[in-house]
């Protein structure tokens, strides 16, 4: 039997914690909800959670600096929650490596899409025939590797990435020297339900650049069509 999903939640309004804790248990979620970056922090270091929920706008620490804390020491996957107005703030959520962001006030429905959704990239491939699916993706000595979500440089040295990050290089991988817009890497990146918020994933690919490029500022890789889209212009071999 799979243990339950774990989520915690940190939102200062009580009345939307409790919201989303009720509405996540009819849908055999477990949550936990905190109001701060205090009560998180105890509540990290009491239990194992498998996704954090994150508002923007909170008292103390807020949600902007709670997300740059809990990315450089989990991987564990974030949504941040941002009002209707904050596109600045879902930027910098993002550049600071949330994996999907909900605006407010959100449909329930919506939120537990995103949140299966986030879960579903960040998990290993199922097993076939009780034998573990590997499949890696090599280009110019990087490898890519599906099934423990982890990228190799050619030196051999593991590169650290936020789960929207991978999933983005894997789309890549999957669709080389094959111009695509940003609507085709939102949906295939953060799925249908994920809006028209473009910014996001050029957001993301600033990120992956950054990571996998020699010279971020003239790519190799990832090459900008100006109207288009991306193209990620290298040759990958599947492994």
């Amino acid at each position: 039997m799979t243990s339950p999903v774990s989520v915690l939640i940190v939102e200062d309004d009580a009345e939307i914690g409790e919201f989303i804790s009720l509405y996540l248990a009819t849908h055999d979620i477990q949550a936990k909800v905190t109001a701060n970056a205090q009560e998180m922090d105890a509540a990290f270091g009491a239990g194992v959670y498998d996704l954090l929920i994150l508002d923007l706008n909170l008292p103390g620490e807020d949600g902007l600096s709670i997300c740059r804390r809990v990315r450089s020491e989990r991987r564990i996957p974030i949504i941040i929650l941002t009002a209707q107005s904050e596109d600045i703030d879902k930027i910098l959520g993002l550049e600071l490596g949330a994996d999907d962001y909900i605006v407010k006030p959100f449909n329930s429905r919506e939120l537990l899409a995103r949140i299966r959704a986030v879960l579903r990239r960040t998990e290993a491939p199922t097993a076939i025939d009780g034998r573990a699916v590997r499949q890696s993706y090599l280009f110019s000595g990087w490898r890519v590797d599906v099934l423990a979500r982890e990228v190799v440089a050619p030196c051999g040295i593991k590169v650290a990435m936020t789960g929207a990050e991978f999933d983005l290089l894997h789309a890549l991988c999957e669709n080389p020297n094959r111009v695509l817009t940003r609507e085709q890497l939102i949906n295939m990146t953060h799925g249908p339900t994920s809006g028209p918020f473009e910014r996001s994933i050029d957001v993301l690919i600033s990120r992956l650049r950054q990571k996998i490029e020699g010279d971020p500022k003239k790519p190799a890789f990832i090459q900008t069509v100006r109207s288009e889209g991306y193209i990620f212009s290298t040759q990958v071999a599947r492994a």
